[in-house]
Parts: structure tokens; sequence; C-alpha cells
């Protein structure tokens, strides 16, 4: 009986290392002590360890800030877009001073109604022309070809060619927007950005950091972001016809708050920077009972290349002022933050598991006791 009592006081007074439960040693000097203890070493090679204080801030903001870009390309698409007429498509024909040779129009008939459509053999009928290829042909080519033809029956025809209505070409817009769906292609030029306001804009769930389209098999990645906070017009593109414009949940956009804060939880990213400070207070912020302040870390993947697996930092946040800090440090997707345990909470938990143990020995003992006298 006595050896089994001073096997549990043993083992309390060890307890820093059989507490059940994750724990991430507070203070920078922690991080490189126990040099014989191999878990220690081996943590120690496979992480960067950086602590969370002006002087870091300051090498962040001084990375360099993208300027916005012109597009000249995309401009130059733009300068040179012209619609092409194709099968579906309805077309407006006007011959001056020829009122026989239009179809007209009334409070009971639209311009579609009205209009001569493109039959599925790309071509039209016209009175006196008869059968015209116009499938592929731009307005002003199907303008040319008319009056040409018409100028063997009427002097010096004027003749206006106009889209009534577009049916032959469109674009998909799928995803994360509130109203998807297929929008027409035009005789107006239609970009990336316009696709996505005419859907809608953006859903409360979408990621304007993913934005994808795919076009002739091949898909190319956009952000919404780039272009519409720093000006980027690389990351806007002509559409053409049948392009597949989708943009993503941002689901996997997110970072895990854990350990001693009162909520812990995954938060996803808004349109706005995530800081440290902001997943601290959403999650309702330190378990005062059991938080150590001075132990908040954010565990980061190292970026591709790199021969270590993680980027650690740590903001010690014992001193309230220190929380300045946390709001001008920004959040990655995927972070993890961590909220490591007191001293004297860890200590409380290895009591509460072993209290079970003891009274059970101490109440056996009890009854041996009784039986043996």
């Amino acid at each position: 009986m006595k050896r089994l009592a001073a096997a549990l006081v043993l083992t309390t007074l060890g307890g820093c290392t059989v507490i059940p439960g994750a724990h991430i040693p507070s203070g920078q000097s922690s991080w490189y002590e126990g040099k014989n203890d191999q878990s220690s070493v081996d943590l120690q090679e496979q992480v960067n360890i950086y602590a969370i204080t002006p002087r870091l801030l300051s090498e962040q903001k001084t990375q360099p800030i993208r300027q916005p870009v012109f597009n000249e390309a995309l401009e130059a698409s733009l300068r040179d877009y012209d619609y092409e007429v194709n099968r579906g498509d309805i077309l407006n024909i006007t011959v001056w001073d020829h009122p026989e040779l239009t179809i007209p129009q009334g409070s009971d008939r639209s311009p579609s109604d009205a209009g001569n459509w493109v039959h599925n053999d790309g071509t039209i009928f016209y009175p006196y022309v008869g059968r015209v290829e116009v499938a592929g042909l731009k307005v002003t080519e199907i303008r040319d070809i008319l009056r040409e033809r018409l100028a063997e029956y009427i002097p010096n025809p004027q003749v206006d060619v106009t889209v009534a209505s577009f049916r032959s070409k469109r674009v998909y817009v799928t995803g994360e927007v509130k109203q998807p769906g297929t929008q027409p292609v035009t005789n107006v030029p239609l970009t990336l950005l316009e696709a996505v306001t005419r859907a809608g804009g953006l859903t409360e769930l979408a990621d304007w950091t993913s934005v994808t389209l795919t076009r002739g098999g091949e898909t190319t990645e956009f952000s919404l972001r780039e272009l519409l906070q720093r000006g980027d017009t690389r990351e806007n593109i002509l559409l053409r016809p049948n392009d597949i414009v989708h943009v993503a949940r941002n689901d996997a956009a997110k970072v895990f708050v854990l350990g001693e804060v009162v909520d812990p939880q995954s938060i996803n990213f808004g349109r706005s920077d995530l800081t440290l400070a902001d997943a601290l207070a959403d999650t309702g912020g330190f378990a005062q009972a059991t938080a150590d302040a001075s132990g908040v870390f954010v565990v980061r993947k190292a970026k591709e290349g790199s021969d270590k697996i993680a980027d650690v930092y740590q903001l010690n946040a014992r001193n309230a002022t220190a929380l300045v800090l946390a709001d001008q440090f920004k959040l990655q997707p995927r972070d993890i933050v961590y909220v490591t345990a007191a001293p004297i909470a860890r200590w409380n938990r290895l009591i509460a598991q072993i209290l079970p143990t003891a009274q059970a020995v101490y109440f056996f003992g009890q009854a041996e006791d009784e039986l043996t006298n």
C-alpha cells in the first residue's frame, strides 16, 4: 500500500511529462532546452521559429507592394473586338426609302420578331437577293454584300444591318455567384469581371482569389482580389464563346484556432485580411482560467522548396499592449493558431487524471484495514 502511494507521488511530481493533451512550451528559450531529448532536437531541426515583434512586422511590411498594372493585351483585344454573326442570331435589315424591303415592327412585334433569323445552315433569305451566307461574318460585311446585290435592282441602295437578338454565342458563369447561368456574347465585349458582375456579384462563400476560366480544355486561374484591390488588370480577360467561368468556394480558405480559447473553431476568410487579433476575438479570446498569454503560437506550413515543415510564430501577450502586434500580424489560409495552457492549468489536469485512482487506492486500503482488524 505504501509502495503504491509512493508511486503515485512520484508520478505526480513528474506530471509535466505525462499530462494528456497537446501543449506547446511558452518562451523562446523553451524550444531549445532539453538537448538530450530527441523530440526537442527534431522539432528544432524541422521548424523555423520566430517571435512576433515590431521588427518582424516591420520586415513583413517592407516586402514590395504590387502596383496597379495596365493590361495592354486586354485593351488591344477590346479595341479590335467585332461581333461575328452565327446560327440562331436574328438580324434587323433596313433599306432606306424602301419600306417594302423592311419587315414592319409594331407594338405587338419586337425587333427580334420582325427580324431575319439566321438558319441552321448559316444563311438568311432576303427579297431580290435570295439566300445569303452570313454565318461567321461581321454586320459590316453583311451590309456590303446586301448593298452590292441590291444595287442590281435599286439604284445606290442605303442598307443598315444590326443584330436584333444575340442567340448563337454564350458564356457560362458557375459557382459562388448570386445568379449563375449563361450570358450571351453580344456586340459589346464581355470581360471576366463584367461577367461576374452581371451574375449578381460574389456570394458570401466565394473565394475571390480563385476564379477559374476553362477554354478549349485548358483552365487558367485568376484572382479578383488582385484585380479589385491592387488594380492588376492582368487578372482580367476578354471572354470568348463557350468559356466557363467558375468562382470557387472559400471552404479551404480558413484558419484554425485551437487550445485555450473560449470557443475553439475554424474561421473562414472574408473579403478582407484576417489578423491574429481577429482570430482570437472571433473565438472569444483567451480562456482566462487556463490560458498562458505568453504562449500564443501561429503554425504555418513552410514555403515550397524549404527544408522545414513549418514556420512557427510566437506572441508573448502577457502584457496586453502586445495585442497591438496581434492586430498587425496577418494570417494566411490554413494557419493554425494555438494558445497553450498555463502550467497551473496543466498541473490541475494531471491531478484530475490521478485523483480518481488515488481515491480508489485510499478506499481500498481503508476497507483492507477494516477487514484485517
